[in-house]
């Protein structure tokens, strides 16, 4: 969770505070953008009302998305 930017007429956050706040706002970027990409696909719309479905889906999708990342 980041940390809060401070108020007006309070100090500033440290600087390890911000570089915190970076490194979150990035993992967290790629991490919308990979569910955002996941949504589009055929493969989660089919298994949207079955129990288990969505969260095999969605493993198995990850996993190939990093598959091709990292090829």
């Amino acid at each position: 969770m980041p940390y809060r930017k401070p108020r007006e007429g309070q100090p500033p956050l440290p600087q390890w505070k911000e570089d915190l706040n970076t490194a979150h706002k990035s993992v967290r970027a790629r991490v919308e953008h990979a569910l955002a990409h996941m949504k589009t696909w055929n493969i989660l719309r089919n298994c949207r009302r079955k129990h288990d479905g969505v969260s095999h889906a969605t493993r198995d999708i990850a996993l190939m998305r990093n598959l091709t990342m990292t090829a």
